[in-house]
């Protein structure tokens, strides 16, 4: 299985930037998304940088890498990790009906 990991961009030449993750400091390889800026957070796979996403985007995915964590040590609530599951599902606007 292969899990998609955040990290921020600490300083970036034109192929590779230093970043900080979950996991400390890596290497990033930019060939896929281009030099970023310091502050940029980046979705990596294997040292390489695949996507730029927000940080918000960054905070659930290590969110849901903490609750993969505590579920492997036998955690059964999770409500901690996912703060959206404390809500009532919504149906997106497309799927609701139109009432005239």
């Amino acid at each position: 299985m292969c899990l998609g990991i955040p990290a921020q961009v600490i300083e970036s030449g034109e192929h590779f930037a230093r970043c900080r993750s979950r996991n400390g400091e890596l290497r990033v390889d930019l060939s896929l998304v281009g030099a970023q800026p310091p502050g940029t957070w980046l979705l990596t796979f294997l040292d390489a940088a695949r996507e730029i996403i927000p940080a918000e985007r960054a905070a659930a995915i290590d969110a849901a890498l903490d609750a993969l964590a505590a579920a492997q040590s036998g955690a059964t609530d999770f409500s901690a990790f996912f703060a959206d599951l404390d809500r009532e599902p919504q149906l997106p606007d497309f799927l609701r009906t139109q009432q005239s």
